[in-house]
């Protein structure tokens, strides 16, 4: 297919779901979170979701669920302290060495490192490579990817009001990683308009938090399966933790270039 026909086939594309859009359905009055009055979007002249009004898909596409927020620093990081540093006690554990090779293949998989500023018009799964390629890059600690998952498990277990769903278990755990993989951070200082920097940090949110998260979880799925309940039981996740690593892990600090 040459370049001008695949150009117009998603033109019509693009032109098909922006006309089914514009057309506001009867059948999707009602977005379906408990309690809100709103019409799923379907409903209106703002999209095709047949389940939930704007506020609430918006809510779904940052957070993995359409009414529950996602962790505080405050309430997540006693978790990843207290997985770190069980991964460290137990780093010849085969499958905490499993774990962490998982992790160690996905950086290596995960091509050139690219800027920031570099992934417009990537697809979701680019974008995902370009994270790890990233996490690679700045040597962030395997380590402290496993912990993302283990504290987001231990977290939603301790949670009265929690969120099962595998969706949020990946977007949490994916923003962890988001974070740790940070943005391009650059400094000009000579030019027509003086000293100059750029920072620009890639969106967390949409369909690249779902594949970072899992990835994640194939990673760690069988490290779970064999002692998630057991580094539960045995860090418990309530000390105390200001800083989510020990110092002597590497972690990417914001550095200009």
């Amino acid at each position: 297919m040459t370049s001008i026909a695949k150009w117009k086939r998603t033109k019509r594309r693009k032109d098909e779901v922006k006309r089914r859009a514009a057309e506001p359905s009867h059948l999707f009055k009602m977005c379906r979170v408990v309690g809100c009055k709103k019409p799923a979007r379907a409903g209106t002249q703002d999209g095709l979701d047949t389940r939930f009004c704007r506020s609430h898909a918006d809510h779904r596409a940052r957070h993995g669920s359409p009414y529950k927020r996602s962790f505080t620093a405050a309430e997540i990081n006693p978790y990843r302290r207290a997985a770190v540093e069980w991964l460290l006690a137990h780093e010849n554990d085969r499958w905490v060495r499993n774990a962490i090779d998982r992790i160690e293949g996905l950086y290596r998989n995960g091509g050139q490192h690219e800027d920031a500023f570099r992934l417009r018009g990537l697809s979701p799964e680019e974008r995902t490579r370009k994270a790890w390629a990233r996490l690679r890059h700045h040597k962030v600690a395997p380590h402290l990817l496993v912990a993302a998952w283990l504290a987001v498990e231990m977290a939603i277990r301790n949670d009265p009001q929690a969120d099962g769903t595998k969706e949020f278990k990946r977007v949490q755990a994916a923003k962890i990683a988001h974070r740790l993989a940070s943005g391009t951070h650059k400094e000009w200082a000579n030019g027509p308009a003086g000293r100059r920097e750029l920072h620009v940090y890639p969106a967390s949110r949409g369909q690249v938090l779902r594949h970072i998260g899992a990835d994640l979880e194939r990673a760690v799925e069988l490290l779970c399966d064999h002692h998630l309940a057991k580094i539960q039981a045995e860090t418990k996740g309530t000390r105390d933790a200001p800083r989510a690593t020990p110092r002597s892990l590497s972690v990417r600090r914001r550095k200009i270039a």
